[in-house]
């Protein structure tokens, strides 16, 4: 039996089962892919036009009120050097959205604040590459916007070489520049250590270690690329019918330069990324019994 999520992707056009059967007849053209109907998790998250004030990057809806993206996405000067010395910037956020060019004001949901992973580009520009925005108000459910669920305690199909997933993005195309409408690409999952002996070689590298995994292309011709980043890999368990998000890109920089593109695996970073999300429930309930508790006392009830 489908999960309700996985009907709705179908209903929306973007099954994963059926883009993987069709992504073969579909001609190349994200550096190739095609084209997107819907993502109702996409995000996009926005600093800037251009790589040089910030540009922008995808992210991922995983609640009403929470997108989980690269830390990077959120700083004009993308490196370790610059991060450590200035603040991050609020960026806009995006639901729903599909073609850049036709982005609305309805379409930007207001940011109330950014929580980066503790230990986010401790030794390098790579390490721990996560930012949680927390929207002002909760959202409201549609077919265009629909937060992904994130893996359960035992949910790692990305631990199997071959696994295939989805990817989508208004990253670069072959022609160097950021795409207009959404696309989407279906990539496997690499064997760690074919990816680990890619990125060892050369400087300011992320490392490939048990927080990561790497996915690489079909055909040589498409790979993930610069704008990409924080954008889901995105899976579906044929045992079970689930639907989740395996990991967040990280390293947006394959093109067609590189092999193997890094994510963050998100059942690495569960600890936090419930952490953060527990402490918002926590203060709601303090404050909730504090206001409760006025309530009372003044006999409003």
């Amino acid at each position: 039996m489908r999960s309700p999520l996985a009907k709705l992707l179908l209903l929306c056009g973007v099954g994963l089962a059926s883009v993987m059967l069709t992504e073969a007849r579909r001609p190349r053209r994200m550096v190739g892919g095609r084209l997107a109907p819907v993502v109702p998790w996409q995000a996009m998250v926005f600093l800037g036009d251009s790589i040089l004030n910030g540009g922008f990057g995808g992210g991922a809806l995983i609640s009403k009120r929470w997108v989980l993206t690269a830390g990077r996405n959120i700083f004009h000067n993308k490196t370790r050097e610059a991060s450590v010395r200035s603040n991050y910037m609020l960026p806009k956020v995006f639901l729903g959205v599909y073609e850049r060019s036709q982005m609305k004001p309805s379409d930007e949901v207001a940011v109330e604040k950014v929580v980066l992973h503790p230990d986010f580009q401790k030794t390098s520009d790579w390490d721990n590459d996560l930012a949680l925005i927390k929207l002002k108000e909760p959202v409201t459910y549609s077919k265009t916007v629909m937060p992904i669920p994130l893996p359960e305690r035992g949910e790692d199909l990305v631990e199997t070489n071959g696994t295939r997933g989805l990817m989508s993005g208004w990253g670069f195309g072959i022609h160097l520049t950021f795409s207009d409408p959404l696309k989407v690409l279906v990539l496997e999952i690499s064997n760690q250590e074919d990816c680990k002996e890619e990125y060892s070689k050369g400087s300011n590298l992320p490392v490939v270690d048990e927080r990561v995994f790497c996915t690489h292309p079909k055909f040589p011709q498409e790979n993930l690329c610069f704008g990409d980043a924080g954008g889901a890999f995105v899976v579906h368990d044929d045992a079970t019918s689930r639907v989740y998000a395996a990991g967040i890109l990280s390293f947006d920089k394959t093109c067609t330069l590189r092999t193997h593109a890094v994510y963050m695996k998100l059942s690495a970073y569960l600890p936090w990324i419930n952490s953060v999300l527990r402490e918002d429930e926590e203060e709601l309930s303090r404050l909730r019994s504090s206001y409760f508790n006025t309530m009372f006392s003044k006999q409003i009830f």
